[in-house]
C-alpha cells in the first residue's frame, strides 16, 4: 500500500510539472545513439521512445549540435538505426552559421569536419575574414588550429563563429572532447569571444520554438548535458530534463546553475523514478533498483 501511494503521488507530481506541455525538444548525440565505429549504436528504448512521442500528437523538434555529418548523412545514419526521422524535423548550427555568414557579407576559413563541409557549398571561402570552427575530430591538428588563429590576428576585427560550445562528448568507446576546448583556446590567443551559434545560445532555442510555432513555457527540452541543453533551454524559460544516458555523470547533480532573476526559473534536483526509454512518464521496469535514482534536473 505505501509503495502504491508513493507511485501514486510521483504520477500526481509529474502530471502537475507536465502540465500545457505541447512539444519536445529533444537532444540527439547522447540521448538517442551513441556514435562509434560503423555509425554508432541506438541506446535501449530510444527508437521505440521517439515512436510513442510521435503517437502521443505531442509536437516534436531533434536540437543537436551535431557537426561531424551534413544533415542528409546524419539523418540517413538515425533512419538505419531505426528511427523515424526526417531532414525538416532537424534543427542544427550549420544552416543557422550560413544564414549569418551570407547577412553579414563573411567569407569563412572553415576549420569543420570534412563531412559537414557540403553545408557550406555556396560560402564563398576566398580571403578569409572570419572562422567557423566546429568539431572537426582528427582535423583539429596543430596546423589547422594554428591556420584558423593565423587569420583571426590578421583581422582588425576578428571574427569567430563556432557551431556548438560542447565541452565533450560520448562515444561507444568512451568520451571524446568536443569544440569547446578549442573554442577557448582560440579566444584566449587572440583576446576574442566566439559567436556561439547552436546550443546553448539563446537564438538556437528560439529557433525550435519557432519552427514548431511553440512558446516555451508550453515546451520540454530532454538531454544529457546540463550545461548546453539543461542550461541552455532553461535560459529561455524552457523546462528541462536530463537523461542519465551519454555524458551524464553523477557528479554533475552537485552542479547549480545560476538563472537570471527575471527569468524565474530555477534548477533543482529530485530523486524521482528512472524514466524508461525517455518516456516522460514516470515507471520502473524489472530489474531496477527500488531506492529511486537521482538523475532529474527540473524547472521550478
Amino acid at each position: 500500500m505505501r509503495a502504491m501511494a508513493a507511485a501514486a503521488a510521483t504520477a500526481a507530481a509529474w502530471a502537475q510539472r507536465l502540465a500545457g506541455v505541447r512539444g519536445l525538444l529533444l537532444d540527439v548525440s547522447g540521448v538517442l545513439y551513441d556514435g562509434g565505429d560503423g555509425g554508432g549504436t541506438a541506446i535501449p528504448g530510444s527508437v521505440e521512445a521517439v515512436a510513442r512521442i510521435k503517437q502521443s500528437g505531442l509536437k516534436l523538434r531533434f536540437c543537436t549540435n551535431e557537426s561531424q555529418k551534413s544533415r542528409d548523412k546524419f539523418v540517413g545514419l538515425l533512419q538505419r538505426l531505426g528511427f523515424d526521422i526526417s531532414v525538416n524535423e532537424i534543427t542544427s548550427p550549420a544552416p543557422a552559421a550560413c544564414q549569418i555568414l551570407k547577412e553579414r557579407g563573411l567569407r569563412p576559413y572553415l576549420l569543420v569536419h570534412d563531412d559537414v563541409l557540403p553545408e557550406f557549398n555556396e560560402m564563398d571561402t576566398s580571403n578569409p575574414n572570419c572562422v567557423v570552427i566546429a568539431d572537426s575530430g582528427d582535423s583539429f591538428s596543430y596546423q589547422n588550429v594554428n591556420k584558423a588563429f593565423r587569420v583571426l590576428v590578421s583581422l582588425e576585427n576578428p571574427v569567430l563563429i563556432s557551431l556548438g560550445e560542447g565541452r565533450y562528448y560520448k562515444e561507444s568507446d568512451g568520451l571524446m572532447l568536443d569544440v569547446g576546448p578549442y573554442v577557448k583556446a582560440l579566444e584566449y590567443a587572440c583576446d576574442i569571444r566566439a559567436e556561439v551559434v547552436g546550443k546553448p545560445a539563446p537564438e538556437f532555442f528560439q529557433a525550435a520554438l519557432r519552427e514548431m510555432g511553440l512558446e516555451a513555457h508550453e515546451t520540454i527540452m530532454i538531454g544529457d548535458d546540463i550545461v548546453s541543453d539543461v542550461g541552455g533551454a532553461q535560459r529561455c524559460g524552457i523546462r528541462a530534463l536530463q537523461v542519465r544516458t551519454g555524458k551524464f555523470r553523477q557528479n554533475a547533480c552537485c552542479l547549480k546553475l545560476s538563472m537570471p532573476k527575471s527569468s524565474g526559473h530555477g534548477a533543482f534536483y529530485t530523486h524521482e523514478e528512472r524514466c524508461v526509454g525517455m518516456d516522460v512518464s514516470p515507471r520502473r521496469t524489472s530489474g531496477e533498483p527500488q531506492s529511486p535514482q537521482p538523475f532529474i534536473v527540473w524547472t521550478s
